[in-house]
């Protein structure tokens, strides 16, 4: 499974640490900042959304302080359902109900070890379909 994988200044240890534990389970593309001085969350968010449109991706990863910016930004892009997910709960949900393609990690709110809990259930998580098809399906006008 191809997964992409973004972020900006604040998700960079987060990033690394989330990639050396999904690998080589994982083809993680890169398409995130690798150093702490500060960048632009949208260029790094893009790419990440314009993967899971292409089917170059089946899932993303996206970083950043809040988790807020970077979900901005991917939801923007057709077809693209990039949920803010804080703990196991949400992140199950986000996947089970809404069939999210992509999960955005607030770095400054989790541990890394927390962050990466929530992304290997992502991964592991199905949707649900049935009535939370239809729901789904009247997102993108």
């Amino acid at each position: 499974m191809n997964i992409s994988i973004g972020n900006d200044h604040a998700g960079v240890e987060y990033k690394n640490y989330i990639i050396e534990n999904l690998n080589p389970k994982y083809n993680i593309i890169n398409h995130g900042c690798d150093d702490e001085k500060s960048v632009d969350y949208p260029d790094f968010a893009h790419p990440v959304s314009s993967d899971i449109e292409n089917n170059i991706s089946e899932l993303g990863i996206l970083i950043c302080g809040s988790g807020n910016g970077v979900a901005m930004t991917a939801n923007k892009n057709s077809n693209v359902r990039a949920a803010l997910s804080w703990n196991l709960e949400i992140a199950a949900l986000a996947k089970q109900h809404n069939n999210a393609n992509i999960v955005c990690i607030p770095a400054r709110f989790i541990s890394k070890e927390e962050a990466l809990e929530i992304v290997k259930l992502f991964i592991q998580t199905s949707f649900e379909g049935g009535r939370h098809e239809r729901r789904v399906n009247k997102i993108n006008k």
